[in-house]
């Protein structure tokens, strides 16, 4: 049933789920729930060491196995044409399975059995034997850190604005260091491809994935196929966070294993692969330098960042780039280096590099105010960039002063202690953060389909993908208040590569981008109609979508639109903003944290989805407490290996851990980014909680943790 909200002009606000029911009715079909005949289940064989070489592969007991069809490795795999080097284009570093005798971590996929079961291929994997050359690893980030090399490409080269370290000079300043470790994506739905060659040159894939069109690229590319005969679904993605970005190497094998053994084949992670083959939030070590005048006008900033990436492929992500904006200091410079190591590689997570770069900048900004004995949002106030003065531009639109004042009276900021360890409710000692962020407001390009019924109904289709937010939901909501008629009346189809192009999901633009094209097409389908009907122009009455078909004798009809941005990026600045706010109680005899309330402050344009967006506000405050006080990969150097790479002891917020939140929006429209006037809020979201958190606990207790998460043991 529809739960419908409208604003006083008659446009739909509030919308419950489109695709709700399906899910908690279990009617949604994920990728790994597809049946189609002969299926077989492969299971991939993980190396054992962590840098070396394979001599010898034992793979006859796992052949006679029960049910098993093939075990294919490095020795007997089908060629993949798209691995051979290309003379005309550079070489580009990256994983690929099956294709030599090289291990660069441990956990790399050495062989991948085929079975008729999955219980079948997973006891015939554990029968495949390899004899190693052992090298020398490194896994070691501390050990390493000295290591770090500037990526390449020109992008991550030092960047200064007027003085270099000028901080060092100021009257008042601060110098500290902030870890956080690898911090792994996990979400409920595990990685699965399953692939299906309908002809020789034909092969229809149910994968996980965040972009249909990337991964029809992706699969197209390797293969040397006609991209028409890639067909890519996913139109159920339960979680990922950034994991599923990118076509993984493990893709590619199950359509290799569909063509070795020339039957369907399905591929499923097990939760500790999860933990190695499809990315994380590197470990990454970060200094900042604050330097202020006596009344708290920032004199410069100093922000280096040292990240995780691995030795066979170079990750990067902005870590250092918030701080050349975010406040309003004359001298900024910033400097970035990775730090390759024997381990997978790195991927995107959600507010990738601006979440772990606000917990240094927000946490050193909240020492600096202590340090000035000058109130944080005060401290803000006085260094509030009214330019960006990184691009020299100015903001298409910034609200973050509302958004200081909203959630200061939401959190009730004025029983803030200005002494930390000063106010307790019973035993448990209280303190108040806040943490701040911006991430970039960014539009692509995107086509939608709309075609209208005789029964007045409007289906729209675009190969966006929906890993959570709302995606459906959002876009029924953009149609119906553009075509005026009831949201039960559309439907929204997504996540097949055969419909018009649409971007991945991923950095908080599918609104903007995807919700775009829905706009245009849909004022394409009014004015269509209008031409058709012969409306004069000017003419605002509705429009009988259930009766016009009929009059043109029309079995339906159908638009296509393209979308995308005009300079407006070279005009102005365009991001979204959040500020975060936390009230902890912590307990000083056990060191135990509990977040008692999150006040998430955010001006992201207009929202289209009350309802959606916050729970997408609440969610992305939730992986913010994982960060800041429960998530933590765990590794054994000696040998290479993740400690707790499981749910038992790799540790997620539970519903126990999650206080009272509440979502507060500016919803004033953004003039410049889109006709929507929409920002994103997917990363925004994340975005400067664990610094909130982090900073009410020192306010609780006087003790700073700069290294993530804040445990028990750090505060006793």
């Amino acid at each position: 049933m529809e739960e419908i909200q409208l604003k006083n002009d008659g446009a739909v606000t509030t919308l419950s789920r489109v695709d709700g029911r399906l899910k908690v009715t279990g009617a949604a079909k994920y990728s790994a729930e597809y049946k189609v005949p002969g299926l077989t289940y492969a299971v991939l064989v993980p190396a054992t060491i962590t840098s070396g070489t394979i001599t010898d592969m034992d793979t006859k007991a796992a052949e006679h196995a029960p049910g098993v069809l093939a075990v294919m490795t490095y020795l007997n795999a089908p060629q993949v044409p798209g691995y051979q080097p290309d003379p005309s284009k550079p070489a580009r570093k990256s994983l690929k399975l099956f294709i030599d005798n090289k291990i660069f971590f441990n956990g790399h996929p050495i062989a991948l059995v085929i079975a008729d079961t999955f219980e079948r291929a997973t006891y015939a994997a554990s029968l495949v034997k390899a004899t190693y050359q052992q090298k020398a690893f490194e896994t070691d980030f501390n050990k390493n850190i000295d290591k770090g090399v500037t990526p390449g490409g020109g992008r991550y080269t030092d960047y200064v604005r007027g003085e270099a370290d000028a901080y060092k000079n100021a009257p008042v300043k601060v110098e500290q260091e902030y870890t956080l470790p690898s911090e792994m994506h996990n979400p409920m739905e595990l990685h699965v491809t399953t692939a299906i060659w309908d002809t020789a040159d034909k092969v229809t894939v149910y994968t996980k994935t965040q972009g249909v069109k990337n991964t029809q690229r992706a699969i197209a590319d390797a293969f040397k196929l006609d991209i028409n005969n890639v067909q890519i679904n996913s139109r159920f993605v339960g979680g990922a966070f950034g994991s599923a970005l990118r076509t993984w190497p493990h893709e590619i094998a199950a359509v290799q294993a569909a063509k070795m053994v020339n039957r369907p084949v399905k591929l499923v992670f097990t939760r500790e692969q999860q933990f190695t083959l499809v990315g994380y939030r590197p470990h990454t070590v970060q200094k900042i330098g604050l330097g202020a005048t006596p009344d708290g006008k920032l004199v410069g900033i100093t922000h280096e960042s040292h990240s995780q990436t691995a030795v066979y492929e170079e990750f990067t992500e902005g870590s250092v780039n918030v701080s050349r904006f975010l406040y309003a200091s004359p001298n900024a410079n910033t400097r970035y280096k990775v730090v390759p190591l024997n381990v997978g590689v790195p991927a995107p997570m959600r507010g990738p590099g601006e979440a772990t770069g606000s917990f240094a900048l927000e946490s050193a900004l909240d020492e600096l105010s202590y340090a000035l004995n000058i109130d944080p949002i005060e401290l803000r106030l006085r260094n509030y960039a009214d330019t960006d003065l990184e691009r020299n531009l100015p903001w298409s639109s910034k609200y973050l002063k509302e958004c200081y004042q909203l959630g200061a009276e939401h959190i009730g900021w004025d029983k803030r202690p200005t002494k930390p360890a000063s106010i307790r409710d019973g035993e448990w000692l209280v303190g108040y953060g806040i943490g701040c962020g911006a991430f970039g407001a960014h539009r692509g390009k995107a086509l939608a389909k709309a075609k209208l019924m005789p029964d007045g109904s409007v289906n729209i289709q675009s190969a966006a993908s929906d890993i959570g937010p709302g995606t459906g939901t959002a876009m029924v909501l953009i149609a119906s208040n553009v075509l005026g008629i009831s949201p039960g009346k559309i439907t929204f189809d997504l996540g097949d590569s055969s419909y018009p192009q649409a971007p991945t999901q991923g950095g908080s633009a599918t609104v903007s981008t995807v919700g775009s094209a829905v706009h245009d097409v849909c004022i394409a389908l009014k004015q269509k109609l209008n031409t058709l009907t012969g409306k004069p122009e000017g003419d605002t009455a509705p429009i009988a979508y259930d009766n016009v078909l009929k009059q043109l004798n029309l079995p339906y009809l159908e638009v296509t639109k393209d979308s995308q941005g005009g300079d407006e990026g070279q005009k102005y600045s365009m991001y979204s903003f959040s500020a975060h706010f936390a009230q902890v109680h912590v307990h000083p005899a056990t060191g135990v944290v509990k977040v008692k309330k999150v006040v998430a402050v955010v001006d992201a344009g207009k929202i289209v989805s009350h309802k959606t967006a916050s729970s997408q506000m609440i969610g992305g405050a939730v992986g913010g407490i994982g960060m800041a006080l429960t998530e933590e990969i765990l590794f054994d150097d000696r040998y290479g290996r993740y400690v707790n790479n499981n749910f038992a002891d790799y540790h997620v917020p539970v519903n126990a851990d999650i206080p009272q939140m509440e979502a507060i929006f500016i919803d004033k429209p953004d003039p410049y980014v889109n006709p929507l006037g929409t920002k994103g809020i997917g990363e925004i979201s994340l975005i400067g909680v664990a610094a909130a958190i982090a900073n009410a606990v020192y306010n609780a207790t006087g003790k700073r943790i700069r290294t993530l998460p804040i445990t028990p043991d750090k505060l006793i």
